[in-house]
C-alpha cells in the first residue's frame, strides 16, 4: 500500500544531466542568465507603466511578452537549478506540482504566439493603415487582444491537461528535464491516443494559424513599404519586422523541436536541450529586440542612464 500511494502521489524528475564538477559552473549559468530576464523584462514593465510618453497601445500589447517570459522561466528555472545538487534518484516532485508546472509550461509555450500574433496585427494597422490606428487601436482593443491571448492559451491549455489528468498511472518516472503535458500522460499505461491526436492537432492548428497570420500580415507590411515612397518609414518598418520576425523563426523552431520531439524517442536528448533552451533563449532575446529597438523606449533607458551617471 505504500509503494502504491508513492507511485501515485510522488514522481522522480530527471532534470539537468551534469557531472559533479559541472554543477557549480552550470548552477551559476543559469543563475545569470535568470537573473538577466527577469531584471531585463520587469525593468521594461516598470517603464511602460511609469512613463507617460509610454502610455501607446503598441507598448501596453508589448508588456503581455514580458509577463509571459517572466512566467516560462519563473516556471523551471528555480527548480532546474535547485535539482542540480541534488542526486538525480532525489528529484522529487508532487503529481499536483507537476501537474501546476505542466500546465504554465503549455500556457506560456501557447502565449508565446498569440503575444506575437496581436502585436504583429498592431504594426499591420500602424503601418498600412495610419490614418486610422486610432480609432482601431483603442484601449477597449487592447485590452479584447490581451484578454483574447491569455483567455485562449489558458482554455485550451486547461483541455489539454484536463485529458491528461483523468489517466491512471502506473509509472513515476518524468522523463524530462521539467514536468510537461507528454511527460504526464507517458506516466501511464492506458490508451493515450486521445491524448496524442489532441496535442499534435491543437499544436499543427496553433502553429498554422501563427505561422499564417504573422507572415501574412508581415508580408503585407512588406508590400506597403515596397510601394510606399516615404524611405524613413520604410527603413524603419523593415528594420522592425525584421527583427521580430527572426525572433518569431527561433522561438517557433525551439517551440516546435521540444513538442515533436517527445513523439522520437531516439532524439530525447536534443528534446531536452530544445526544451531548456526555449524557456531561456527568447525570453533572455525578446526585451533585447523588442525593447531596445524600440526608439522610445531606448532612448527613455538612455535618459535614466544619463541621470545616473550625472547624479551617482
Amino acid at each position: 500500500m505504500d509503494n502504491l500511494t508513492f507511485t501515485n502521489s510522488i514522481l522522480l524528475v530527471e532534470g539537468l544531466t551534469v557531472t559533479p564538477q559541472s554543477s557549480y559552473p552550470v548552477f551559476i549559468l543559469l543563475l545569470l542568465v535568470y537573473v538577466f530576464i527577469l531584471v531585463s523584462n520587469i525593468g521594461l514593465i516598470i517603464v511602460i507603466s511609469t512613463e507617460k510618453n509610454l502610455h501607446h497601445p503598441m507598448h501596453f500589447l508589448f508588456c503581455n511578452l514580458p509577463l509571459n517570459d517572466i512566467m516560462g522561466t519563473t516556471v523551471i528555472l528555480p527548480r532546474l537549478m535547485h535539482d542540480i545538487f541534488r542526486e538525480t534518484s532525489e528529484r522529487y516532485i508532487s503529481y499536483a506540482e507537476c501537474v501546476v508546472q505542466a500546465y504554465f509550461v503549455h500556457v506560456f509555450a501557447v502565449a508565446c504566439h498569440y503575444v506575437l500574433m496581436i502585436m504583429a496585427f498592431d504594426r499591420y494597422v500602424a503601418i498600412c493603415n495610419p490614418l486610422r490606428y486610432t480609432a482601431i487601436m483603442t484601449n477597449k482593443m487592447v485590452v479584447k487582444l490581451s484578454a483574447s491571448a491569455w483567455g485562449l492559451s489558458v482554455f485550451m491549455v486547461s483541455i489539454l491537461l484536463g485529458l491528461t489528468i483523468r489517466l491512471s498511472r502506473c509509472r513515476s518516472k518524468i522523463e524530462n528535464p521539467f514536468c510537461d503535458n507528454a511527460s504526464l500522460f507517458k506516466l501511464s499505461c492506458e490508451n493515450v491516443v486521445v491524448n496524442n491526436i489532441f496535442g499534435i492537432v491543437y499544436t499543427v492548428i496553433v502553429f498554422t494559424f501563427s505561422l499564417g497570420s504573422v507572415f501574412i500580415t508581415y508580408g503585407k507590411i512588406a508590400t506597403v513599404c515596397i510601394t510606399s515612397k516615404n524611405k524613413s518609414l520604410n527603413s524603419k518598418a523593415i528594420k522592425t519586422c525584421g527583427t521580430h520576425i527572426a525572433v518569431y523563426i527561433i522561438m517557433f523552431v525551439s517551440c516546435a523541436s521540444f513538442i515533436f520531439l517527445h513523439r522520437f524517442p531516439e532524439y530525447s536528448e536534443r528534446r531536452k536541450l530544445a526544451s531548456i533552451m526555449f524557456h531561456i533563449v527568447p525570453p533572455g532575446l525578446n526585451p533585447l529586440v523588442y525593447g531596445l529597438q524600440t526608439k522610445e523606449i531606448r532612448q527613455k533607458f538612455l535618459q535614466i542612464w544619463c541621470r545616473k551617471k550625472v547624479n551617482p
